[in-house]
């Protein structure tokens, strides 16, 4: 997922853990997986690079359905909710981002 490295940092930041995994199989089909350590995964896959994945997902988040809201913010507003966000930088460094009715923290380890 190279070029994608705006999208897949606002899912970083909104959804902190998530791994990510591609296949390609020899009959061209492609699956990506994202998987939490919180159980949370999604598969999707598509017969070709152009076609619409099916997706399938569980646990207590969907990830595919945050992916698609930072992909939706993208196209409607043209830009990501991180660009223009104001944040708050706690004493202990921990960073909070809020923009728009988003909203995510990085916490100082």
């Amino acid at each position: 997922m190279a070029g994608t490295w705006d999208v897949r940092s606002t899912l970083e930041l909104t959804v902190p853990g998530i791994e990510h995994r591609m296949e390609a199989a020899k009959d061209g089909s492609r699956t990506a997986y994202m998987l939490h350590p919180d159980g949370s995964w999604a598969r999707a896959t598509a017969a070709g690079a152009r076609d619409v994945p099916t997706v399938h997902q569980g646990g207590p988040r969907w990830l595919w359905d945050e992916l698609d809201s930072i992909r939706t913010w993208l196209v409607i507003d043209g830009d990501l909710p991180i660009a223009g966000a104001a944040v708050r930088v706690d004493p202990d460094g921990a960073c909070h981002f809020s923009r728009s009715g988003w909203s995510a923290t990085i916490s100082a380890r």
